[in-house]
């Protein structure tokens, strides 16, 4: 076995203190949060990251369970207004977009779960400078500099995903 695997398979059994006191860490953190290294190591690799210039790392949290329905402007009260509702879309797909707004001159290359608790989920997205040598030049991931806002189109595997396209 390689090195990631077993690093993989030590990450499954995990260290529970280790999450626990990530998690209260994390807890204390903005919602968005740019980091210096992916916490899984071994799932960044195999998403496409690369320990080089122009990959940044960004932590996002998104609050569990039900979204609240955007408030009607004039007019009637729709027949269908509750307070919540169940979004299409997955709560990574989510985080992927509001990681993109937040930094609207990078790339969102793909994102994975890092940690959760009773009532936030953490992900990690990894971000890409398109303008940046090193990616343009790279044949590994030189293709998204031709891309514009491919997470707002679902053409990362989260939106892929909500879209349908896995089945």
């Amino acid at each position: 076995m390689g090195y990631y695997k077993y690093m993989r398979e030590a990450q499954k059994r995990g260290n529970k203190e280790l999450l626990k006191s990530r998690l209260i860490t994390w807890r204390k953190e903005n919602v968005i949060t740019r980091i210096d290294r992916p916490t899984k190591i071994a799932r960044a690799r195999s998403l496409g990251y690369k320990a080089k210039q122009g990959f940044i790392m960004v932590r996002v949290s998104i609050k569990k369970g039900m979204r609240k329905r955007p408030k009607p402007g004039m007019g009637r009260k729709p027949s269908k207004f509750g307070s919540y509702f169940s979004p299409d879309k997955s709560l990574q797909a989510i985080a992927e977009e509001r990681v993109q707004r937040k930094y609207p001159n990078l790339e969102v290359l793909n994102s994975y779960e890092a940690g959760a608790d009773g009532k936030k989920k953490w992900f990690e997205v990894i971000l890409l400078d398109k303008n940046h040598p090193a990616i343009i030049k790279d044949n590994d991931v030189g293709w998204i500099t031709a891309q514009k806002k491919r997470v707002h189109r679902g053409l990362t595997s989260a939106g892929k995903r909500s879209r349908g396209l896995r089945r």
